[in-house]
């Protein structure tokens, strides 16, 4: 069946001309080479993101709380939480109450957490190399893109 140009609702005649259309692939493709490299460690991404966000956090921060730890993941907050619980209940981190502010949970990552964080760290950042190339130039620059990108949302 044709389509006439005035029947045509996108704006872009090929789809590989879309951006968005563009990171959604790459996305999709990246997310299950790390998902694939994380399965040994009984790891999604998203438990990934939050662990490592956490062991990162945790040496510049003297307290490290859920909603910090959302923030810099750019999870949602309710999200980060459910996450978390499940982590906790694998005894991957801790959740204790925050010695000032009642609502706020501090965070901490267990032994076994930070050595499951710290052997998945270099298989992810292998992942990233194979994807996105070896660090230099090249991907200094996509990453300042990315950031400006991320900086604009």
């Amino acid at each position: 069946m044709g389509s006439t140009k005035a029947e045509w609702p996108f704006s872009e005649k090929e789809a590989n001309d879309s951006t968005g259309f563009l990171i959604w692939q790459i996305t999709t493709l990246w997310q299950r080479a790390i998902a694939r490299q994380l399965k040994p460690y009984g790891l999604t991404q998203v438990q990934f993101v939050l662990l490592a966000g956490l062991l990162w956090l945790s040496a510049r921060e003297k307290h490290v709380t859920q909603v910090m730890l959302a923030h810099h993941s750019k999870l949602d907050v309710m999200m980060t939480s459910q996450v978390l619980r499940a982590l906790e209940v694998r005894g991957l981190l801790l959740r204790r109450s925050h010695p000032t502010d009642t609502r706020a949970k501090i965070l901490e990552l267990t032994q076994t957490g930070r050595d499951v964080t710290v052997a998945a760290l270099p298989v992810v950042e292998d992942v990233d190399d194979t994807f996105f190339g070896e660090k230099g130039e090249g991907r200094k620059a996509l990453n300042r893109e990315l950031l400006r990108l991320i900086t604009k949302a």
